[in-house]
């Protein structure tokens, strides 16, 4: 069929070509995400260009103004008129070069991005030239470039960003929000520059001072504090593929999030599910599901095994060898771990995954046949790993030793914990449901406890699996939200609470909620808090790292939209450090106790988390299973 002249007619036409500034806009939104993203191009230009000393200055978070002063090479003053053009850079010349770079800039798209969402002033000298050159450049282009006194090096000033772009400013989070962005990307590239002085400053206050230093482990000290530091152990390894260098924790350090972790291919700060998980393996059963070490390794890897090329942000790379380097890593943590003594003192510090220890002289004989036929039990740490309780390095004959196991709860906390949610009940529902009864649990048969996690029993012709902490739980959770207000008690010795520049960004954020809820929390030095009242719901507090486990849950997980899902979260935060723990040894009567505390629930299914509380299985069912026809 031969086409009409109307067909081809382009004046119809739906298609049509985008004018350059809406390119640009379009561009620039992969690129700069928000205020943070600013930061983290302008500092990689900075080192780039060998800066030693790099000043952030920031007001409103860094929608109002971003200024990055360094003391880097500078530009010409041809180069600085050619510097906010489109792909202009000085880091590569061909399509060949990506196979090699090693500079964090390359793809000249930083700046000219950055310009067509802001107001952005440049002064810039070289240390040959007599005087600078200051650059002005806004959305529509270059408007003016002029001689200018300046030291050497280069200061950037971003002003009203995304003033262009009223819709993203609009969708910017919180002050605080954002201002811990911008405090993550400072910290992790003083990470993995340690001979860089950084400095960071909001609003004329100093948040991040990281001096000069060759040694990384100084660095972590300035930034993350000399608690984290101390438990970390030092790890070397190479390969064909990698060399890894760097820090990670012992097992007693960890947290619900991967907020102490970061990882730096060729000193470029990446974003890896490979590696994060890798690490996490190396940990093998040293660490309880859903926890993660701390850990700041940095990777050398030929260039020609990574592209580094996959975003715009270059924050994304891949790997051409990554289950040999994926090995490579685990090996790693292993053998740094095994070359430890994991606790160096004979103070043991609790931990979420409760252990109970067995302390023993290396005098005392074992038989090899004991040793070898022993199990270990489920959750306990390998023989390799017995922990050395010693004051010096070298071990002596009468070296006391410690093995761990599984910590097995005692009845007395499980009657306790429930006993504290039967008051509540009993409390709410003579309150909200005065017409409701206590269920009769008579008529479900309870065959026992499995693995002292799992409650067996029979209802209604079907086997029923209960997750005695998942459903205890729910019981707390929907409690907590039953009360009016939440009554509160005094600490006999105060809580200290450590954090990183970023979660102290983050916390103000949390405190008005947290008091609500029956913490009294304040500032108590430059990243410290002190915790003085915790919620009575906890009852009598024999481990005080239950509050730095709700205060490190709920700061890894970031700033959230709402109040609502703010107070949803401390809820279900703190239902679950209050809840029967797994591994909590219950009796018959307990057992009963907790279904019919459960059966009570709005919402007996599943826990805060969405995670079931109970699996059923009919006859037929459990006859399929063992392949019987009838």
């Amino acid at each position: 069929m031969r086409m009409t002249d109307k067909a081809c007619d382009i004046s119809v036409s739906g298609i049509r070509i985008l004018d350059e500034s809406t390119i640009n806009k379009i561009a620039a939104g992969e690129v700069i995400e928000r205020p943070a993203s600013v930061v983290k191009e302008l500092l990689d230009n900075s080192i780039d260009a060998h800066a030693t000393d790099i000043r952030v200055e920031i007001e409103g978070s860094g929608a109002k103004n971003i200024t990055v002063i360094d003391n880097g090479t500078g530009m010409s003053h041809k180069d600085a008129s050619l510097a906010f053009q489109k792909h202009a850079t000085s880091k590569i010349s061909t399509i060949e070069d990506l196979n090699r770079v090693m500079t964090l800039g390359f793809r000249g798209e930083a700046l000219a991005s950055i310009a067509s969402v802001a107001k952005v002033e440049m002064i810039t000298r070289q240390e040959k030239d007599i005087s600078g050159t200051k650059v002005l450049v806004d959305s529509s282009g270059l408007k003016n470039i002029s001689s200018a006194g300046s030291a050497v090096g280069t200061s950037i000033s971003v002003k009203d960003l995304f003033y262009t772009t009223p819709a993203r400013r609009k969708y910017l989070k919180s002050m605080r929000t954002e201002l811990a962005h911008i405090t993550d990307v400072v910290t992790r590239h003083a990470i993995s520059h340690p001979d860089i002085s950084f400095t960071l400053i909001s609003e004329g206050k100093v948040i991040i001072r990281s001096p000069t230093s060759h040694d990384l482990l100084d660095a972590i000290v300035h930034l993350y504090g000399a608690d984290v530091a101390r438990l970390l152990i030092p790890l070397e390894f190479r390969s064909d593929p990698v060399s890894i260098s760097g820090y990670i924790s012992k097992p007693e350090l960890s947290r619900s999030g991967n907020d102490l972790q970061a990882f730096f291919i060729n000193n470029r700060s990446i974003s890896s599910k490979l590696i994060g998980n890798a690490v996490r393996l190396g940990y093998y059963t040293l660490l309880p599901k859903g926890r993660y070490p701390a850990a700041f390794l940095k990777f050398t890897i030929d260039p020609m095994n990574v592209d580094v090329n996959v975003h715009p942000t270059k924050k994304e790379v891949r790997l051409s060898h990554e289950k040999e380097i994926g090995s490579a890593i685990i090996t790693a943590v292993e053998q740094a771990l095994a070359s430890t003594i994991l606790v160096p003192g004979a103070r043991i510090k609790k931990r979420d995954s409760a252990v109970q220890s067995t302390i023993f002289s290396s005098g005392e004989s074992v038989s090899p046949a004991e040793e070898k036929d022993a199990e270990t039990p489920e959750g306990s740490y390998p023989d390799d790993d017995k922990l050395f309780l010693i004051a010096g390095k070298e071990e002596s004959k009468n070296t006391v030793l410690e093995t761990r196991e599984a910590y097995h709860y005692p009845p007395k906390d499980t009657q306790r914990r429930l006993k504290r949610s039967e008051r509540l009940q009993l409390q709410h529902d003579t309150q909200d449901h005065p017409e409701r009864t206590p269920l009769n649990t008579d008529d479900i048969k309870i065959y026992g406890q499995f693995a002292d996690l799992y409650l067996i029993i029979e209802t209604e012709g079907k086997i029923v699996m209960i997750d005695q902490h998942a459903a205890h739980e729910r019981v707390m959770y929907e409690e907590v939200l039953r009360m009016k207000e939440l009554s509160w008690q005094e600490l006999i010795t105060p809580v200290t609470l450590d954090l990183s520049t970023k979660e102290k960004a983050i916390m103000g954020d949390y405190i008005p909620s947290l008091e609500k809820m029956g913490f009294a929390i304040s500032e108590f030095g430059p990243n410290s808090y002190v915790v003085t009242t915790i919620p009575s719901i906890f009852g009598k507090l024999e481990d005080t790292d239950v509050i730095h486990d709700i205060i490190s849950d709920l700061l890894s997980q970031g700033r959230v939209k709402e109040d609502t899902e703010v107070y949803d979260r401390l809820c279900s935060t703190m239902a679950c450090r209050a809840a029967i723990k797994a591994g909590a040894v219950c009796d018959p009567e307990q057992m009963r106790e907790l279904i019919r505390q459960l059966m009570l629930c709005e919402n007996p299914y599943t826990c805060p988390h969405g995670r079931p509380t109970m699996i059923s299985f009919t006859k037929d069912q459990l006859g399929r299973m063992f392949g019987r026809t009838g």
